[in-house]
């Protein structure tokens, strides 16, 4: 094994390519669908909720804790998701190892940052306007998250960057 092929040496220049990036979130957001589909069903039968309306807030905060778990989980046992195992992409720490339970919540919680503003612009362009079709936009708010790797010579996530952690290739 030479000295580029160990976890410490994890250049920046193994950085996925952005289409093998956005490939694996297309994927990773058919997943999930289904995650999302069971936990709703579960919260909704805990819950006794015959209303997506019923209890709003506790089934936000319910699903952004079980979609953290899916992630914290995958990334703790080996660095990816089926959808990065499935495009080659492996999440490591600035160093090439893997990354501690705190850099994976605070990247979890990072990848929030850039959709939710996204929203909340399109939000407000909407009642500026006066026009309700602007939030149809809102599907876009998520591929903001690509809109740093162009903005760096590294091209990696801000999430990535927040939290010191690197997505890097697994295919050479």
């Amino acid at each position: 094994m030479n000295a580029s092929s160990t976890p410490s040496s994890a250049p920046v220049s193994l950085a996925p390519p952005r289409s093998r990036r956005f490939a694996s979130m297309m994927y990773e957001g058919v997943l999930l669908f289904g995650v999302v589909f069971i936990a709703g069903y579960a919260f909704d039968t805990l819950t006794q909720s015959r209303h997506a309306l019923t209890l709003r807030h506790a089934r936000q905060f319910f699903l952004f804790v079980v979609i953290g778990l899916y992630f914290i989980t995958c990334w703790r046992r080996s660095g990816q998701t089926l959808p990065m195992k499935a495009w080659n992409i492996r999440l490591v720490n600035s160093t090439g190892h893997r990354p501690t339970s705190k850099q994976m919540c605070l990247r979890y919680i990072f990848m929030w940052i850039i959709p939710l503003v996204g929203a909340g612009m399109i939000w407000i362009l909407s009642a500026i306007t006066g026009w309700p079709s602007v939030l149809m936009l809102i599907v876009l708010a998520p591929f903001g998250i690509l809109l740093p790797t162009w903005l760096t010579d590294d091209q990696q996530f801000l999430h990535d960057k927040l939290a010191s952690t690197l997505l890097i290739s697994t295919k050479i």
